[in-house]
This record gives structure tokens, sequence and C-alpha cells, in this order.
């Protein structure tokens, strides 16, 4: 099938990005890595030891990232519905984060232990369709936000990304309400074009584990 003029334009534009570029020479799957790497360099979320969950992992990017800062005391535990290749440090499951099933999975594999930082990178299969692209992602996150609210130690952290839209204060004001600070970061590697931001929950509170 031949590739129409746009597609062609994207990978042209893909290939010589610096990120993409950086990625394979430092040895990550994705340039997504150096928008943890920006984050964590600010806000200092990944230390050696501590137990992460990466939602919405392949290609691994974040995982890499994750594995390297925590170190081989620590562990990172990786969920995607796409495969994802083994990364020394890392447990993965593949599957449907929406699935409750999968969700019953990842939580055998935490062991009923409290884990320090929940990280999302989870975004859905875009439509082209703007309010409807925009209300899969909220549900993407709301999950993602259940999910760290019933699996991270109080005082956790929390990074999810969304798309700015007409859900996004809502958005903001429950995670407020959840955690003592929010902050809102667009790493230099995401791209300008995009509508993609990235919210940070510090310090969840202690009422916030149990939420349903």
């Amino acid at each position: 099938m031949k590739r129409s003029k746009t597609s062609k334009a994207w990978m042209q534009k893909h290939v010589n990005d610096p990120y993409v570029q950086q990625a394979k020479q430092q040895g990550y799957r994705a340039r997504s890595a150096y928008k943890l790497l920006e984050i964590d360099a600010k806000d200092r979320l990944l230390k050696s030891g501590m137990r992460v969950v990466d939602l919405g992992s392949a290609p691994g990017g974040w995982s890499q990232v994750a594995a390297q800062k925590v170190g081989e005391s620590g562990q990172v535990f990786a969920l995607d519905v796409l495969e994802m290749a083994g990364i020394p440090g890392v447990s993965f499951i593949q599957g449907d984060f929406t699935d409750d099933a999968v969700l019953a999975a990842l939580g055998a594999k935490l062991n009923g232990r409290p884990v320090d930082l929940v990280i999302s990178d989870m975004a859905p299969n875009i439509s082209g369709i703007a309010l409807s692209d925009q209300a899969k992602s909220y549900y993407l996150s709301e999950l993602a936000l259940d999910f760290a609210l019933k699996h991270m130690n109080p005082g956790g952290n929390f990074l999810v990304k969304v798309f700015q839209g007409g859900d996004f204060d809502v958005y903001v004001k429950r995670l407020r309400a959840c955690f003592r600070q929010v902050q809102i970061r667009k790493p230099d590697a995401s791209r300008n074009h995009s509508k993609e931001v990235y919210l940070l929950g510090k310090g969840l509170h202690d009422v916030g584990l149990s939420e349903e």
C-alpha cells in the first residue's frame, strides 16, 4: 500500500526528531523516555529502592528509566495492552487496563505491598474526533488515579498524561483533593503541537487510600 504524503511527512519528521536520534544513541526504546527524565530531574520522583507501577508501558521507555533509577533494590511493575520486550528489573503484564481480571493480576503481583509511585503514559487509540478522544483519555486517567489511590503508600506520587480539553479542570480538582500538591508539566520532549500535558500529584493524603 502506497504511503500518503501526510504519512511520509510524519515519518520524515519523526526520523529527524532529535529526541528520536538521541534515544537510539543512548539505548532508550522511545523518545518518551526523555519526558520522564526531564520531569524526574525537576521533581525528583524516582529514587533507589522504590516500588513503581508503569501503566501504558510499551514500548518501554518509561520502564527503562524507572528501572535504572530505582536500581536493584527497587521494583518496577509494568502493564500494557501491547507486547513489550523484557527489561531487567521490570515485571510486565500484557493486558487491557480496563479489564478487571488484568487489574487483579497486577494487584496479585504487588502481593499486597503498596507502591511509592504510579506513572501513566496511557493514551487511547486516536480516532481524530476530538471530543471522543478526550473522553477516552480522561476515562483512562480516572482508572489510573483509582488504581493509585488503592495501591500507593500515603505520601506517594502520581504522574499521569492527559490531553487538555473539557474535563481538564474537573480532573485537576479531583487530584487536588487527593494530593498535597498538584503540578502541571509540559516537558521539552513533548511535541509542541500536542495537547498532552502531564499532571503530577505529590504527597498522597491518607484519606485517599479509602476511596473506592
